[in-house]
């Protein structure tokens, strides 16, 4: 395994104001580096820009988790939108960083990569082997394209680039909108809303029967640090839990983490989505890392963190 040390090393955390980018943030600060973040008037689609902020500060390493990104809906409607604006993000940084020769670059994509039909759990060989879910294809063919260039700067340029690949991610910073929010944090609105209004009894999408894997924010930043440091090679590679759950046990466990104490109920006649998601993680597990935040836990991390941001 390679070692490479961010000590005394000037980071750069590109999309430090989301979710993941914070929680890089955050893990960061114990590992005696100089964090770069750069204002919020960088616009990381135009190039000429992004090409002059590296230029200035000189980074290291490079931390490439800024991204368009939405639910289902803003997906659908705005394909346009998340491709160009990925494409862009993803084509300027990851060129300024050659450019002004970064030492090391990791590229944060998406289990959405996969085809939506592809072997279960997913290993990182399965990409380009199907077709994608259709609902957030603009999306995935955008981290796809970063995916393969940072393999064509790897062999062209000799660049040390890598891409690693979160499983569904929660936690402080996660998205709470009734219309865009993904499982978790759309069940921490609804069963938080039902514990304060009373409600007897709270009906949810579908059978309740999918599983699928989550992994705590906190948990991907610290694998993500991990692999900067001891991961040098082309393709993507999975980080996840190994862990997955029903959907049905997941909102059981978020009533108990609210405070919720009504029925959960059913509807089938709703959709399921996919039977199952799970990410195959075992070429992570075999370098040495292991999630290490148990999924109750972690929910209760993210209740924490919802509330504060309720005021």
């Amino acid at each position: 395994m390679s070692n490479y040390s961010l000590e005394r090393k000037r980071v750069y955390v590109a999309g430090d104001r989301g979710m993941v980018g914070s929680a890089l943030v955050r893990r960061l600060a114990r590992e005696g580096c100089d964090i770069a973040t750069a204002p919020r008037a960088l616009d990381l689609r135009d190039q000429a820009a992004t090409n002059a902020w590296f230029e200035a500060q000189r980074p290291d390493a490079v931390f490439l988790a800024a991204a368009r990104v939405g639910g289902i809906l803003a997906n659908s409607e705005r394909p346009g939108e998340f491709l160009y604006d990925n494409l862009m993000i993803a084509a300027n940084v990851i060129e300024a960083a050659r450019r002004s020769a970064v030492g090391k670059l990791m590229f944060l994509g998406s289990s959405c990569i996969y085809p939506k039909f592809a072997p279960q759990p997913i290993a990182e060989d399965a990409l380009l082997t199907g077709p994608l879910e259709e609902t957030n294809e603009a999306y995935a063919i955008a981290k796809i394209a970063g995916v393969k260039l940072v393999d064509a700067y790897r062999a062209q340029y000799g660049c040390d680039f890598v891409s690693v690949m979160p499983t569904n991610l929660y936690g402080p910073g996660d998205t709470y909108d009734a219309a865009a929010s993904h499982v978790i944090p759309a069940l921490i609105l609804k069963l938080h809303a039902a514990r304060q209004a009373g409600a007897e009894q709270v009906t949810l999408w579908g059978t309740g029967t999918p599983l699928r894997e989550f992994l705590h924010v906190d948990d991907l930043a610290d694998a993500c640090v991990f692999v900067m440091q001891h991961h040098s090679a082309a393709g993507p590679l999975n980080i996840g839990s190994g862990e997955e759950i029903s959907i049905a046990a997941l909102a059981q466990t978020i009533a108990d983490v609210v405070g919720y104490e009504g029925d959960i109920a059913f509807d089938p006649a709703k959709p399921d989505g996919t039977p199952r998601k799970l990410m195959d993680s075992r070429q992570l597990q075999a370098m040495g890392w292991n999630a290490r935040i148990p999924l109750t836990a972690g929910l209760r991390d993210a209740y924490a963190a919802f509330l504060r941001s309720r005021g």
